[in-house]
């Protein structure tokens, strides 16, 4: 439809078109005029003129038809129609797009072309000869436009936009402005020249048909947030000047009305009551009253405050900042003796000022009522804390001072006083039960505590849970009841060659007492004192006294220490004194008065070896002889022990033999008599030079040979050459073998003392004569005593 209207316009500009394009230029042949000048040649002058030349051609877009679409036709004044020329075609789309008939120049587009793709195209022709391909007309451009045609519809810059306007706007106030485009030609026809329109959002809103702005259509009554807060427009954009068959599109807008403080925050009901125990705290919340308000956000923040009412004093109100409620709470303790209800009146407003359309409009206001519910409470001290004072002398018994508390119930419950005993772990003071007088129960001192920081309970007499607690800070007044003393241990010493009035040492005291108006210190040497003629004592009056020398040399050899008293007596009454002693030693000097030299006391003194020096040198001393020790007694067991100790000893004796035997010239080695004595020897004797194995030498039994003299060597001895030759660990070289038992044909049979009879009678000794010459020694001993003790 939209074509065959545009058909007829379509054929009529085109004729207009290819009218002015196609105007042809006359061609004038080109001539060469030869101009000669008496008698001399030149060459001829030629003047080229063209014989064609075109600007634009002009082409419909979108076209639909089933043929190329013919363009124009580019002719040239040298064509004779013979077919000589040859016409070519360059530049944008030539050949593609675009196509010349080579013979006549006929122009012609081969495909579907867009004007809002390409707006138009620029080509270039030229004419050349067929055969030799010269060229007869110089290149010229020209440039193919598309006519535009109305097949774009109108596109909004957004699908859908969001805007906003305040409740109770003006008629006309501007929301916000929505802009549509157009791909076609504006600078051809209408095709591009649109108008808007509102298709849904009647009759809240409107729009300008031209700049498309949105505005408000209803007066402020009706454009209420509290009634309508979101509205859905539709805006619509056309093409051809918003004629009959233009083109539409269409966007969406969403607006939202914004709130204004226009209505007030009111209560939901007009009476609130609450119930609180009086032992309330100060700071706790009672209840909470709500007030509604229509309006969002910032305009819906409320403020509330006590108006009137007989708890102006007593109770505050604050508004909660997420929940917008107003908290009643509790200023000052609650009594519900005194006082068992309150009224308050509450009023509530915004915290931003209302719209100026909200004039005259009453803030809300709410009664509360508050009932006090009664509390047995514990007895209540007439103060927080109590401050005493008590001099530190003060005798048993002694009152301090006193507290009282009483019942604040109706009921007036008699109350009982005690001291809690954690405070006061010494007992030093105590309570009066009835009457709540704190007194003295043991000596005080304020050296040792100048504060006694203690707490009274008070109970009802009926109800001890029912028990409150102050604390009573007792502070000691200080009595001079201390002597002032030196503030150190003072020694000195003084030159044998001195002068008399010589300062020797500066002392000072301290006292443990602290008078009011500071210490005040006397200094004086004993009247009673042995050395008063050697020393004296001068007092600075600045609490401090110097001792100087009475003579002008002192004899070491005739006292080499002296002991000066000094009498210190303080400014305070009572007046205290004490005495202290000043160690004084003399010494040798040189010139300059420095000690060279002193007694041995003071040497030791001065030498600086303290008792823990001393001791710790007595310690060295000890480790160092306790190494000695232990080194002789180490060295003592690598000795050897001789083989027999003396001949005289004749006590039972294990002999070791260390050593490897001599040989058989070696008759000392041991004695053969040992060996008569089979049954003594154990049934398996491991050998001592090597290392005992249970695998690889079992111990053999053998059983005991009647004792027939040298038999029975023989046989033991050839039983232990058997043992050694089958032995594989034997050692290749001689070994002494040791047998500790005695032999077995001895007269004298034991001679251990385990064995021997034990008998305090007299014993006849006289036999050991003839047990031989080992025994000679024996018998001359004893059988002497014999003799002795007969005679």
């Amino acid at each position: 439809m939209r074509t065959c209207l545009l058909a007829p316009i379509w054929a009529l500009l085109s004729l207009c078109v290819d009218a002015a394009s196609l105007t042809e230029r006359t061609a004038v042949e080109t001539r060469a005029e030869k101009v000669g000048d008496g008698g001399k040649g030149g060459k001829p002058l030629r003047r080229i003129k063209r014989g064609w030349m075109w600007n634009q051609f002009f082409l419909q877009e979108e076209y639909t038809g089933n043929e190329k679409q013919y363009i124009g036709k580019l002719q040239s004044d040298m064509d004779k129609g013979d077919g000589t020329l040859k016409y070519i075609l360059t530049g944008d789309g030539a050949g593609d797009i675009f196509t010349i008939d080579e013979s006549n120049g006929d122009l012609h587009a081969n495909k579907r072309l867009d004007r809002e793709e390409k707006a138009f195209y620029t080509l270039r022709a030229t004419v050349v000869n067929r055969n030799t391909g010269r060229k007869l007309e110089p290149e010229t451009e020209f440039i193919i436009k598309l006519h535009d045609i109305n097949d774009n519809e109108p596109k909004f810059a957004k699908e859908v936009y969001t805007a906003s306007v305040p409740e109770s706007s003006v008629i006309g106030t501007s929301v916000t402005q929505v802009t549509a485009t157009d791909a076609d030609d504006s600078m051809y026809g209408n095709s591009a020249k649109l108008r808007y329109s509102i298709s849904q959002g009647h009759p809240y809103f409107s729009v300008d048909p031209d700049t498309g702005v949105i505005r408000t259509a209803l007066g402020p009554a009706e454009m209420d947030r509290e009634k309508r807060e979101h509205y859905q427009v539709v805006i619509e954009a056309k093409d051809m000047a918003g004629q009959r068959g233009g083109l539409t599109g269409t966007t969406t807008v969403n607006i939202t009305l914004t709130d204004i403080n226009d209505n007030p925050p009111g209560f939901s009901q007009n009476m609130y009551q609450f119930r609180i125990p009086e032992s309330m705290k100060a700071g706790h919340p009672v209840g909470r009253i709500k007030a509604v308000d229509k309006d969002i956000g910032v305009n819906a923040e409320m403020s509330y405050r006590v108006v009137s009412g007989d708890g102006l004093d007593i109770f505050d109100v604050s508004a909660d900042k997420n929940t917008q409620e107003g908290v009643i709470t509790v200023l000052k303790p609650l009594d519900y003796e005194k006082t068992m209800s309150y009224t308050l009146e509450i009023q509530v407003r915004n915290t931003q000022d209302l719209h100026p359309g909200s004039d005259g409009i009453l803030p809300a206001i709410a009664t509360i009522r508050i009932d006090v519910e009664d509390v047995d409470e514990p007895p209540l001290f007439e103060r927080a804390s109590y401050l005493m004072e008590v001099k530190e002398d003060a005798a048993l018994g002694a009152v301090v001072g006193s507290v009282r508390a009483m019942d604040p119930d109706r009921t007036n419950s008699p109350v009982r006083y005690s001291i809690d005993r954690r405070t006061d772990l010494d007992r030093h003071f105590n309570v009066h039960s009835g009457n709540g007088t704190i007194f003295i129960t043991r000596p005080l001192d304020r050296e040792e505590a100048d504060w006694h920081n203690i707490s009274v309970i008070a109970a009802e007499f009926n109800k001890p849970l029912q028990a409150s607690r102050v604390p009573v800070y007792i502070r000691l007044q200080d009595v001079n009841d201390n002597a002032p003393t030196f503030a150190s241990f003072y020694e000195t010493f003084v030159c044998e060659k001195t002068k008399a009035g010589q300062k020797i040492q500066t002392v000072s005291a301290v006292d443990a007492d602290d008078p009011v108006g500071g210490h005040k210190f006397f200094f004086r040497l004993d009247t009673e004192g042995v050395y008063r003629w050697n020393f004296t004592v001068r007092d600075n009056g600045d609490n401090t006294a110097s001792i100087l020398t009475q003579r002008s040399s002192y004899n070491p050899l005739h006292q080499s220490i002296y002991l000066v008293p000094v009498v210190i007596t303080d400014g305070d009454l009572p007046v205290q004194t004490s005495t202290g002693t000043l160690t004084v030693r003399v010494c040798t000097c040189d010139r300059e008065g420095n000690m060279e030299l002193c007694n041995a006391e003071a040497q030791t003194s001065s030498a600086g070896l303290s008792t823990g020096a001393l001791v710790a040198i007595l310690l060295c001393v000890i480790i160092l002889l306790m190494i000695v020790v232990l080194f002789a007694a180490l060295k003592r067991q690598k000795k050897k022990e001789p083989l027999i100790i003396s001949k005289e000893d004749v006590r039972d004796n294990v002999v070791s033999y260390n050593d490897e035997g001599g040989g058989e010239e070696d008759t000392q080695a041991f004695d053969i008599g040992a060996l008569r004595n089979p049954e003594a020897m154990e049934d398996s004797k491991q050998r001592r030079d090597i290392i005992p194995s249970d695998t690889l030498y079992p111990p053999l039994r053998r059983t005991a040979v009647p004792s027939q003299d040298n038999a029975d060597v023989r046989e033991f001895i050839n039983q232990r050459v058997l043992d050694n030759d089958t032995n594989p660990t034997a050692p290749p070289y001689d070994s002494l073998a040791t047998y500790a038992y005695e032999g077995a044909g001895s007269v004298a049979e034991s001679l251990s003392s385990l064995g021997s009879a034990s008998s305090e009678g007299d014993q006849d000794y006289n036999y050991l004569s003839d047990w031989g010459p080992r025994f000679r020694k024996l018998a001359d001993m004893y059988g002497a005593e014999d003799s002795d003790r007969d005679s």
